[in-house]
């Protein structure tokens, strides 16, 4: 996850690398520090820097990057990362170029030759590049790069239970991939299977607490399963995103009032624990007429009147 002044720092040097002010190598290393796909940029100021004898000879051990060489030079690097994003805006001329140099300096490199699988992918060589990656597997069972291949190529092309059944062998492996788990959730959600999702963010909420991006995704698949159950623990997880974010996320205000109204047509006054207001609810309602009346006065009204719709209104 990419913190604010990583971010601040990133949009500074991009900045200053569009207006032709220097700083692409430092940039195209923060990028790839930051293992982000900014593929379109990466390969206009690599190819800048690789065209030209004077700036690729200049390349030397940045701070940036001294942490993730993958080569011995940094020239290799950047012809690495380069061939991604070549592939990525389908310039596959380019990204053959670059895989071309670097099998020339490493003709035994696995590292390269996932490279050229990646290429059979983006030319939708499918079975090829299967072949390529079931051949790296029987080498490397524990290559997690090859087993999320496999994920990305069942997704490219529209098989989305293939890459749910991938990413499922995946993570018997490795277990504290946070990211797969989070895609997994997303791909079930996508098939509308809203109890496998369930499982997944359960999962995410129990190795990262304090994340409250999983606590609203987790409310809002209860939610969306429904059932008095599943409406109490949704309740329960949209309190808690809310409380993690200090009272300032809107979906989750907004998700503690739904629930609250949806358990309220469930039980019809059954429990009177559950048809009164609580503070919480109370609080939600304020809350959010509060930020609608500092960001967005004009559409006031409206919340009001679908709060007022909830009984939740204060």
């Amino acid at each position: 996850m990419v913190t604010k002044t990583e971010d601040t720092q990133l949009n500074r040097l991009e900045n200053q690398v569009d207006n032709e002010g220097g700083g692409a190598w430092e940039y195209l290393c923060l990028v790839r520090k930051l293992k982000l796909r900014r593929s379109e940029k990466v390969l206009k100021h690599g190819l800048s820097i690789l065209n030209d004898p004077k700036k690729r000879s200049g390349l030397g051990p940045d701070g940036q990057c001294i942490w993730f060489y993958r080569f011995s030079d940094p020239e290799w690097t950047l012809y690495e990362q380069v061939a991604v994003a070549a592939m990525d805006c389908q310039h596959l001329d380019v990204a053959k170029d670059c895989i071309k140099v670097l099998q020339k300096r490493f003709p035994e490199s696995k590292r390269v030759g996932r490279l050229e699988a990646m290429l059979l992918e983006a030319k939708g060589s499918w079975d090829e590049a299967e072949k390529a990656y079931t051949s790296f597997l029987e080498d490397n069972p524990l290559d997690q790069i090859i087993h999320k291949r496999r994920v990305a190529m069942a997704k490219a092309q529209g098989n989305i239970s293939g890459a749910i059944e991938w990413l499922n062998k995946y993570l018997e492996i490795f277990m504290a991939d946070h990211d797969a788990w989070r895609e997994l959730a997303e791909l079930y959600v996508s098939l509308q299977m809203y109890k496998q999702a369930a499982f997944c963010y359960e999962e995410l909420i129990i190795s990262q607490p304090t994340v409250p991006l999983f606590h609203l995704a987790y409310a809002d698949v209860l939610y969306t399963l429904g059932g008095l159950e599943n409406l109490q623990t949704a309740k329960k997880y949209y309190a808690s995103a809310v409380d993690l974010t200090g009272g300032k996320n809107t979906r989750a205000l907004f998700g503690i009032c739904l629930s609250t109204s949806a358990i309220a047509q469930l039980t019809k006054g059954k429990s009177k624990e559950e048809k009164d207001k609580s503070q919480v609810q109370s609080l939600a309602a304020k809350a959010l007429e509060k930020d609608y009346k500092q960001r967005a006065p004009d559409k006031l009204p409206q919340v009001t009147t679908v709060l007022k719709s909830l009984t939740l209104s204060s």
